[in-house]
């Protein structure tokens, strides 16, 4: 079975990582989209919120889970015993920066952690979760960007609407 890890922090999930996600899941037999805990960032959405998000907009890919991990990708990797991680790309400063960690995570494995990167389709290269934020934080409309839960729990976050 072909099975692949599509890592990140998801603060909130978007329609660009959602086209990444569905991409892959037709590649790979079973896709675990993993929310990193990342204790050196303040997120907007706790580590349940980001995986419920995700669970409700991937409920209809059979072949895809949610999970949530802290720590290094390679050990969470081999604790899973998967060898392929997927990352998404929007744009040639999104390369450099994945280029040196996919090295990284490839030699720290021992070789035993390959990376397959996706660039996001055009109508999603725009997109960050940080514009997100930005947009919903001055109330303006992220229904382009999001699935309509994630933008009501955005306005929620922000505005207590």
């Amino acid at each position: 079975m072909k099975s692949a890890i599509y890592p990140g922090s998801f603060d909130p999930v978007t329609y660009g990582h959602l086209d990444v996600i569905r991409r892959s899941a037709n590649i790979f037999d079973e896709l675990t989209v993993s929310v990193l805990n990342n204790v050196g960032k303040s997120a907007l959405f706790s580590v349940e919120e980001r995986v419920k998000m995700l669970e409700e907009a991937t409920k209809d890919l059979s072949n895809v889970k949610v999970d949530s991990f802290s720590g290094l990708l390679i050990n969470y990797a081999k604790q899973k015993n998967v060898h392929v991680v997927i990352r998404g790309l929007r744009a040639i400063t999104d390369f450099e920066y994945e280029l040196q960690i996919a090295q990284t995570n490839h030699k720290l494995s021992g070789g035993e952690l390959d990376t397959m990167f996706l660039t996001t389709s055009l109508e999603y290269a725009y997109l960050s979760s940080s514009s997100v934020k930005e947009i919903a934080y001055f109330e303006g409309d992220v229904t382009p960007c999001v699935p309509d839960f994630v933008a009501k729990e955005l306005y929620r976050k922000y505005h207590g609407t």
